[in-house]
């Protein structure tokens, strides 16, 4: 029967102290920023409360009324080059996760060779095969770390792709309101050259029969001519709105043409924007600010454990013959080890590893308490902003009404002779600057939206942590 001996006992030793603190190992967690147990029970811009207030879902966008949006977005998350980057860095991930968990499995080496020497008294040949096996003990957490800050990083990826989808998705709408609201802008401005040109007209007659004097010809023929210059720029800046919405989804910009639609049809979705805590399940990045964290305190107890002594069992087991090429009468080996290494001295490399390690899980630390108050701000600025726009919207809907009616009036009193040009220009002009602020105004109402959608995460919901 096999049996030690003495000095194996004592060279062995050491192992069996090692195996038996090994229950001493474990993974220290960073203190999360008081915000987190410090969140606001309520939101500080008062929102109206309704039954129409509505939760977001993942597919927010159909919630726009719009098919044109909805075909644009779901063209986007298929072919957008941000969107696939985020979702190979995913792949990348899994790879690591799978290289990481390798350190679960022993790993085994198969070698095989045959040589021959020549010597005074003649020749020597020998043939040989073998497999070995080993296999290092985690003591001390360290493997399971780094395992763990590898499929953190997966995490990381996965939230990472979320945020990137988020923000393709509100970009696209963005773009579709943007270039809805010039087509709005430069439909208005079509309108008044064609009322410009038709006074014109009136004008130019009055002029041939000496009711307008010569000032009041040039005068309405630079209004024509002011009004043809305003759709210049309207018109361009569409061109690279739409330019911009094709890079968006992932095709080049020549040649891409899209139909619109009026502003007024798009619906305007009332949201629930929920608790202030919700955000940190609702939001990717904070999701991916945490896994960071969690990144962090696992490469840190790697770091740490990197300082104590490692284990590594091996085994080994293979065939010997006195012949060239064959194993014919082979010989039998067979072995057994453990070995314990520990490194005494290395220039404080180790040591200093950790305190890089420590230095960045306080810094990310710092990083998640920004992200939070960043989200905080983001959501009570979108929820300010949709409410002052919607005021603004009913006071500007009253200021077009009555432009509208003194421009009827002044026209009507101008044709009749009551009235001079200058009046009617000065009517024309402030219903122009009306009506495109109620443009301007309906868009800042439909980002806005977009902004708290964004900012509430866009309906996403953190499973993992929801699962705890």
């Amino acid at each position: 029967m096999p049996h030690l001996s003495r000095h194996s006992s004592w060279a062995l030793s050491p192992l069996f102290c090692a195996l038996l603190l090994a229950g001493c190992a474990s993974t220290d967690t960073s203190d999360r920023p008081d915000i987190v147990y410090k969140m606001a029970s309520q939101w500080s811009t008062s929102t109206p409360t309704s039954n129409q207030n509505q939760a977001l879902h993942q597919a927010w966008w159909l919630d726009f009324n719009s098919p044109v949006l909805t075909d644009l977005i779901t063209t986007a998350l298929s072919a957008n080059p941000d969107v696939l980057i985020a979702a190979e860095r995913i792949m990348q991930a899994e790879a690591q996760v799978q290289g990481a968990n390798a350190s679960l499995f022993p790993s085994l080496n198969l070698g095989a060779g045959s040589d021959k020497s020549w010597q005074q008294h003649g020749s020597q040949e020998s043939s040989r095969a073998n497999l070995g096996i080993s296999y290092e003990l985690d003591l001390w957490g360290k493997l399971s770390a780094q395992r763990q800050a590898a499929a953190a990083g997966l995490a990381i990826s996965e939230y990472d792709l979320a945020s990137a989808q988020l923000m393709l998705t509100t970009g696209v709408a963005n773009a579709w309101v943007q270039l809805l609201t010039l087509d709005e802008r430069i439909r208005i401005n079509e309108k008044n050259l064609a009322t410009a040109e038709s006074n014109f007209a009136i004008v130019e007659a009055k002029y041939k029969y000496g009711a307008a004097t010569l000032s009041d010809f040039y005068r309405q023929r630079g209004a024509v001519a002011s009004q043809q210059a305003s759709l210049l720029p309207l018109r361009e800046q569409r061109r690279q709105t739409e330019s911009a919405l094709a890079i968006l989804l992932g095709r080049a910009p020549q040649d891409y043409h899209l139909a619109s639609q009026p502003l007024a049809e798009l619906a305007l979705p009332r949201l629930a924007p929920g608790l202030p805590s919700e955000l940190l399940t609702r939001r990717p990045d904070l999701a991916a600010a945490e896994a960071q964290l969690q990144a962090a305190d696992a490469n840190v107890s790697a770091a740490r454990a990197a300082l104590l002594p490692s284990v590594q069992l091996t085994g080994s087991g293979g065939l010997a013959s006195q012949a060239l090429l064959s194993l014919a009468n082979p010989v039998n080996t067979l072995g057994l080890g453990a070995s314990l290494s520990q490194i005494l001295f290395d220039g404080g490399r180790l040591r200093s590893q950790v305190k890089i390690s420590e230095a960045r899980q306080r810094e990310l630390v710092l990083n998640y308490q920004k992200a939070i108050l960043q989200a905080l701000k983001e959501t009570e600025d979108a929820l300010g902003n949709l409410a002052l726009s919607q005021a603004q919207i009913a006071q500007q809907q009253r200021i077009v009404d009555d432009a509208q009616h003194t421009l009827d009036l002044t026209d009507i009193r101008y044709r009749a002779g009551a009235d001079e040009l200058l009046l009617l220009l000065d009517a024309q002009r402030t219903l122009f600057s009306a009506d495109e602020q109620l443009v301007n105004l309906r868009q800042s109402q439909f980002s806005a939206t977009l902004d708290l959608i964004k900012a509430l995460g866009g309906g996403w919901e953190n499973d993992a942590q929801g699962e705890e």
